[in-house]
């Protein structure tokens, strides 16, 4: 299996409204590294998997949605606990459709919350 991992980085503001959050109920900021790693059987015509420059292209549009912003406030996010799951499917399902002309693989999303906690997201 062949894959391709890029990475970038958004910085959000939220806060997880329910008793099982403990202070994270709060609003509070995070600073998210985003991996998106692009998984294939083979190679394409380029003998590549994606084209690197496009993948970041297509995450940093993706990011940008969120990025600066406090999720809480976004009609996408109503209601929703913003979890670091939550938003790696969420990036996972945005950088999937927006590459499905170029890629036809699998792709994994894995947001690092901190130096010792990550979470994330593989497509099938």
């Amino acid at each position: 299996m062949y894959h391709v991992r890029i990475r970038d980085h958004i910085m959000i503001a939220h806060s997880l409204d329910h008793p099982g959050f403990g202070p994270a109920k709060q609003k509070h900021g995070a600073t998210y590294v985003v991996d998106v790693v692009f998984y294939s059987d083979s190679l394409n015509e380029l003998n590549v998997v994606i084209d690197i420059g496009l993948a970041h292209r297509i995450l940093k549009e993706v990011l940008s949605e969120w990025n600066y912003k406090d999720l809480d406030r976004l009609s996408a996010f109503e209601n929703k606990l913003t979890t670091t799951e939550f938003l790696a499917r969420h990036i996972h399902d945005s950088v999937k459709e927006k590459a499905k002309s170029d890629f036809d693989g699998r792709i994994e999303v894995i947001l690092g919350e901190s130096h010792i906690a990550w979470a994330g997201y593989k497509g099938r």
